[in-house]
């Protein structure tokens, strides 16, 4: 089930919270409830990429990507992440999600995404995101300049080149 409760937390923390630049990193205070939980026990898998959408959403009401979506009225889809799964996150215990935005090419915005607790690195992910409207997806340039940050280009790492070049050799079918 979506974590609808966790999302309104964390939109009207977003909206009362300090701005943030499109390259700042946003910082989440979370903590594992049971039903993030799988057998294990342990934070399920999926609950990881769920949890992270929260990052992602925080950063964008913080920089005010979610205020500019919203007035030319599009969307947001994600179109591929890599997880690792590094270390457990047992049910109660807190830990904290950092979400930066890594760059973008012609189409897409690419997001970094840690978790974390007691300064360790227990899951990351490399999450490639777009903006949609009506018309299909809107060219991520576009996109910066409707919210003011037009110019943003700062050059991908190389890890996350490789990722991208990775991904064009996967079979599409």
């Amino acid at each position: 089930m979506y974590p609808y409760l966790r999302f309104i937390k964390v939109f009207v923390g977003a909206q009362l919270g300090h701005r943030l630049k499109i390259d700042d990193v946003g910082e989440l205070k979370m903590r594992v409830w049971p039903g993030d939980i799988d057998l294990y026990p342990e934070m399920n898998n999926g609950r990881h990429l769920t949890l992270m959408d929260l990052g992602r959403i925080d950063l964008a009401v913080r920089t005010g990507l979610m205020k500019t979506a919203h007035r030319m009225g599009w969307g947001f889809a994600v179109a591929g992440a890599s997880v690792r799964y590094r270390r457990r996150l047992r049910p109660f215990s807190g830990f904290t999600l950092l979400t930066r935005a890594l760059g973008r090419d012609d189409r897409w915005l690419y997001f970094h995404q840690r978790t974390v607790r007691g300064g360790q690195t227990c899951s990351s992910a490399l999450v490639r995101a777009g903006v949609t409207s009506k018309d299909g997806l809107v060219p991520a340039p576009d996109v910066l300049v409707a919210m003011g940050a037009n110019g943003w280009a700062p050059e991908l790492p190389g890890w996350v080149r490789a990722w991208i070049e990775a991904d064009e050799l996967r079979p599409q079918r």
